[in-house]
Order: structure tokens, then sequence, then C-alpha cells
């Protein structure tokens, strides 16, 4: 009777291990896709793809953190006019993972982005941790971009002679009195109807967005280079190499965005196609502007004279430009607004895949049966961005959002290299080159980058890891889709 016990108590014990370590098959990741009522609709274009990423790439981190990564903080050393190779670091390494992205995408187009990728190679467990840090990386970035577009948007309306009251544009807790940061959870909510209302249409108003802020980006080099000094660029790295790491580090943010073009696999027309061409080319347009104003803005003012709340228009007027200050604060507020509209998409669509392998509660899974959109997990992601937006002062949101990604960059480009070997003869229609010498590099990139964040970010990285495995005993792998098709439940759509 004992060592039946002692037997069963063994099973169990290496059973708990296999469920967690489970992976969920290419074919049921795509015939999962094809479900009636969890089916999104196919509407993007290449075009479209390449404005997402575009869109979601160039905004807070050229308009607003460029100039800390330039002068530093009480945290880290700043780069200086370094900040030029700080970006061509971050590009390399986001350029490695991007790579590996596109072969994932096009192996596996559905939504879900890396999760979706850790799930069909690492198991539930690390598809898990994955997803729960893409809510991190995306939720704290979309709180983040709200309230920096409230601040330009704010000095838009003060160049045209209107103020808005301080207690309708701060949260709660200052010394002056603030109540709410109303138009950042004003934009929340506009943005939430258009996601609502469809993907197709979110992508045609991002495009619009996009050649907006091109324009802008394109007119502060053509004005800035007319005025460059060649002597603010002595000396190019004041803080040395350490400086250029730091600064690297967090202008990385600059270039999430990247990633959430694959969040939308699902929903392209020819994705095994067209994602691996947005992938790669809204990465490789955006590094080569980022250079440009990254050249233009350290040459234009001594790095004494940056201000790190609005450096490239603060700029111009130091300059003498004080008209294209104007232009660049509404350049800024377009290109913060594209960035908040697919940050938004990437939050969403990771909420539902996680729920329609029953991981979150299935009714985020739910399609609009007019729109094709996951309308519930829209309202539900819309309502608490736009309450925390209202109510929370946002710290160092750069760095949470940073190390999520950085976590999801790095299982991507193991998860890569695991189904190239586990599945050699699946076809391809992108492959990555020098196989497993990217990913390797990728990896080692995105780990070195890692390390220079503050200690902070890490402790509070880890706790919200810890919390997210509690959740996932607790939940998530009694709930799992894989959990009851291998105990022999039957499912239903709307099986809780």
């Amino acid at each position: 009777m004992r060592s039946a016990a002692a037997s069963q108590q063994g099973t169990s014990g290496r059973s708990l291990v296999g469920r967690w370590f489970r992976t969920k098959s290419i074919e049921q990741i795509l015939a999962d896709a094809e479900q009636p009522a969890q089916r999104l609709k196919k509407t993007l274009t290449a075009w479209d793809l390449t404005c997402l990423g575009i869109g979601a790439i160039i905004g807070t981190g050229i308009f607003v953190l460029i100039g800390t990564a330039i002068v530093g903080d009480a945290h880290r050393p700043g780069a200086g006019p370094g900040i030029i190779l700080s970006f061509i670091l971050s590009g390399l390494t986001c350029a490695l993972a991007a790579l590996c992205y596109a072969e994932m995408s096009a192996v596996i187009p559905v939504a879900g982005s890396a999760y979706t990728f850790s799930y069909a190679t690492l198991g539930e467990l690390l598809a898990w941790l994955t997803g729960w840090n893409l809510i991190l990386e995306y939720g704290v970035a979309c709180v983040a971009v709200a309230i920096g577009w409230s601040g330009y948007f704010n000095n838009l309306l003060k160049l045209a002679g209107l103020e808005l009251p301080y207690w309708a544009t701060h949260p709660p807790g200052g010394s002056e009195g603030g109540i709410a940061n109303i138009p950042a959870a004003v934009i929340v909510l506009l943005v939430t109807i258009i996601l609502v209302v469809g993907v197709k249409e979110s992508a045609r108003v991002t495009g619009i967005v996009v050649v907006i802020k091109l324009a802008v980006i394109a007119f502060f080099i053509g004005i800035g280079s007319t005025s460059v000094d060649p002597a603010n660029w002595t000396p190019f790295m004041p803080q040395g190499l350490g400086g250029v790491g730091a600064a690297a580090a967090i202008v990385f943010f600059a270039y999430i965005g990247f990633d959430a073009v694959s969040t939308a696999a699902e929903e392209a027309k020819n994705p095994k196609r067209d994602v691996p061409f947005g992938i790669i080319g809204s990465l490789v347009v955006c590094t080569i502007l980022y250079i440009a104003v990254a050249a233009v803005l350290t040459g234009l003012v001594p790095v004494s004279q940056i201000d790190i709340h609005a450096p490239v228009a603060e700029a111009l007027r130091v300059a003498g430009f004080k008209w294209g200050a104007a232009v660049i604060a509404v350049g800024a507020v377009a290109g913060i607004t594209s960035v908040l509209v697919v940050m938004m998409l990437g939050q969403i669509r990771v909420f539902f895949a996680m729920s329609r392998d029953r991981l979150l509660g299935t009714s985020l899974s739910t399609v609009h049966p007019r729109f094709g959109t996951p309308h519930r997990a829209t309202i539900l992601t819309g309502l608490a961005v736009a309450f925390l937006s209202a109510l929370i002062p946002i710290g160092e949101a750069a760095d949470m959002t940073n190390i999520g990604t950085f976590f999801a960059f790095v299982l991507v480009c193991i998860g890569v290299i695991v189904l190239r070997y586990t599945k050699p003869d699946h076809p391809r229609p992108f492959r990555l080159p020098f196989m497993p010498i990217v990913p390797i590099l990728a990896m080692l990139a995105c780990l070195g980058l890692m390390w220079q964040l503050p200690a902070l970010t890490w402790m509070r990285f880890g706790i919200w890891t810890i919390v997210g495995i509690a959740v996932y005993l607790g939940y998530g792998m009694k709930k799992s889709r894989l959990e009851n098709l291998q105990a022999g439940h039957p499912l239903t759509t709307n099986s809780k």
C-alpha cells in the first residue's frame, strides 16, 4: 500500500514538472486561431504593419528620454555626445532580436508575440512568465506614454494662450492640489474607442500620424543641422564607455515597438511575408533617424544646456528657432499618440492570446461579431490604463518597461534555436542567417543591457515575477486549455 502511494506521489511529482514545461504544438496554435468565435479579422498589409512599427517606435524615447540619456541622472551617468554610440548599440541589439522575431512570426503568425512563441518552444510556465512580463512592459509603457502625451498637449495649449487648471493635469498627492491628469485619461479612452472599432482603422490613423511625425523629425534634422557646432561634440564620451552603456540601456525604450508588430500577425493578410517586412523595415528606418537626431541634438547645443523634459524642442529654442519648438511639440503629440495606439494594441493582443489558452479568464478572448476585435479585453485595458494615467505619477517607467522587454527578447532568442532543432523541416518563409550565432549574440547583448539597469528595477522585476508564478500555480495551471485537453475534459468556447 505504501509502495503504491509512494509510486503515485512520484508520478504526481513528475507530472507537475511535465505540466510546467508542456508545449503547445504549432498545429494546435494555428487551429485555435481559426476558431470562429475567436478569429481576428485579417485586414493589415505590409504598409500597415510597417506604420504600426514606426508608430510604436518613434515617440517618447526620442522626444523625451534622449535628454536623460545624454545628461544622466541620480541612477546613471550620461553619455554626452556619445549618445550616438548608445543608439547604435541599442539598435544592433534590437536588430539581432528582430531577426529572431521575424523568423518566429513567419512560422507562427498568430496573436501573442513572444508569449505564443515561448508556448510553442519552452513550455507553459515560461510562456506564462513571458506573457506576464509583456503585461508589465506594455501596461507600464501605456501609462507612461499617456502621461507624456498629456505634458506635451498642455504645452501646446500654453503656446495657443490656453491653460488647463493645475488640478486637472496632475495626479493627487502633489503640494499644489492635483486631483487627476484628465488629458491623459481622455486620450487613453479615445484610443480605446478606435481599437474597439477595428485594427484596420487603428492602422489607418497610425499611418497618418506616422507621416506627420516623420515630417517633423525631418524638419528638426534639416533646420538643426544648419546650426550644428562641432565643438559641442567634445568631449565625445565625458563618462567613458560606462556612460554610453548606461544610456544604451535607457534609450532601448526608444526602440520598443517593433516587437508589437508581431502581436498583430494574426490580423495580417499575408503574415508570413508582411510581418518580417514590417518588423525589420520599421527598425531600419527608425535607427537611421535616431542616429541623425542624436547627432544634430548634441551638436546644436552644449550638453549642459540640454533639457531633460523636452530636449528636442528646447534645443531649437535655445538655438534661436523659437517657432521651431512649436512645430516639434506638434510632432511630439502626434508621435506619442501613435505609440499609445500600438502599445495598447500589443497589451490587448497578449491578453487575448493568454485568454484563448485559458491561462486568463476566457471572456477576454471574445471577439466582437461586427468589428472582429477582442472588445472586452480592449475595454478592460483602456479603463485600467486611463485610471492609472489619471491618478498615479509614474516614475522610472522606462526602466521597468525595458527589463520586461529584455526578458521577452531573451526567451524568443532561445525559442528560435529550440524550434530550429526540434522542427528542422518545418516551412520557414523567413530564415534568420548564421544560426545559432545571431540569436546567441542577441541574448548576450540583451543580458548585457539588462545588467546596466538600476538595482531597484531588478528588485521590482523579481517581485513581479514571483507574483506571476503564484498566479500561474493558483489559477493558470489548473484552467489551462492544454490541462483540460490532456485530462480529456471537453472544451467549449465559453467554458471557464
